[in-house]
């Protein structure tokens, strides 16, 4: 029997007040919902605008207790939340995704052997649970390699690029010695991504695969659609389609790839939420990730993604932040662009605070206006090649 619907007027929760949980927010609020989010910084995103704000650790038991039996249903924004939270939330309410779901994806470690075992295509790696284990996993990755802490690594933190065991052992340490991922370092084409909505019923919907280009460890720039050839973008979408069902996921997802040379595609890593490199659904498709994660979330028919227009997604970090806010009129000025900013109280080098979609009749031309505005606003690093589409 399909489950039934929770519909506008049901207080929807979120674990986690940041931007990607401001988003959800937006979207859940705009369609009816009342939203509660669960989040220990009182300035948090996502606070400044739900319906309500519990201030608490994710692991507090009695605010996840409270959680489970005001909302109808709860998500997350971020997977380094405890499983064994969303575990306790699924006593009281409903809860996507599943805590054993994410329990597999935020940790490296958990996450390759699952890929592996279900034979999807990975990069080489090894499993580096103390010091002594650097040379087996050398031993299938060769060097150079990225050694990559299993828990809490992300945007670039938690890893290092080594040339041999000795720089391994001290990136090791310099890590905590906390159990980490050895990968091969391998020569890439492009990076992307897929993004998809799973519905509690197994009906899929895939927005069009993002062409990503990342600056010192950070998304920088996002083109859609990515300039690879069809057969390639079909693979990548059918590869996140068969993941998420292995994982018998509920919710929306990202599949981060690694194309290589001869179009070969390797998974690098799964994120069980809303990504980054989604955010051009924003203004560039019907449906947003976000108003795709509520519908996930609320047993909704998952809606369209067809892409309306191609679209070039910029980050905004708080490098830009100076001498004070950035000059807005330099972007605002682009009639097709969209800024999108998170309300974060406080910038901080490398620290995520809003994006701005550019949205145009071709890539060419969207991708033009974003490098130009992204140079006129202060973005630092060098921009994406331009070049045309891959037949």
């Amino acid at each position: 029997m399909t489950p039934a619907m929770i519909l506008p007027g049901a207080t929807l929760g979120v674990l986690g007040g940041g931007q990607l949980g401001r988003m959800f927010t937006q979207a859940a609020l705009t369609m009816g919902y009342r939203v509660l989010v669960l989040d220990p910084d009182p300035d948090s995103p996502a606070g400044q605008i739900a319906t309500e704000h519990i201030r608490a650790d994710y692991g507090d038991p009695a605010a996840l207790t409270r959680m489970g039996q005001e909302c109808a249903a709860v998500t997350t924004e971020f997977e380094n939340v405890h499983a064994d939270s969303l575990r306790l939330l699924a006593r009281h309410t409903v809860v996507r995704p599943s805590g054993d779901a994410v329990a597999i994806v935020q940790n490296r470690a958990r996450e390759k052997t699952f890929l592996a075992e279900a034979g999807f295509p990975t990069v080489p790696f090894g499993l580096v649970p103390d010091v002594q284990a650097l040379p087996d996993a050398a031993a299938h990755t060769g060097f150079p390699a990225l050694l990559k802490v299993s828990r809490f690594g992300y945007d670039g933190k938690g890893q290092a690029r080594v040339a041999n065991l000795d720089e391994a052992r001290a990136a090791f340490v310099a890590m905590g010695q906390e159990p980490c991922v050895l990968e091969a370092f391998l020569p890439l084409t492009a990076e992307l991504s897929v993004v998809l909505g799973r519905d509690a019923a197994g009906h899929t919907a895939c927005y069009p695969v993002a062409e990503n280009r990342h600056h010192n460890g950070i998304l920088d720039v996002s083109i859609v659609p990515a300039r690879i050839a069809p057969a390639v973008a079909a693979n990548a979408r059918a590869m996140a389609i068969a993941i998420a069902e292995k994982l018998d996921y509920c919710g929306v997802m990202a599949v981060e790839f690694f194309l290589l040379e001869g179009k070969r595609l390797v998974v690098n890593e799964i994120a069980p939420r809303p990504h980054n490199s989604g955010h051009y659904t924003l203004d560039a498709c019907l449906t947003s990730q976000f108003e795709q994660q509520v519908r996930a979330l609320c047993g909704l028919p998952l809606g369209e993604t067809r892409l309306f227009s191609p679209v070039v997604m910029v980050n905004l970090l708080g490098d830009i932040w100076r001498n004070g806010a950035p000059d807005w009129s330099v972007l605002l000025a682009h009639p097709n662009l969209k800024l999108h900013l998170y309300g974060k109280r406080q910038a901080r080098p490398g620290r995520k605070m809003g994006h701005f979609n550019v949205v145009a009749p071709t890539l060419e031309a969207a991708l033009a206006t974003a490098l130009a505005a992204r140079e006129a606003i202060g973005v630092e690093g060098p921009p994406p090649e331009v070049r045309e589409p891959a037949a």
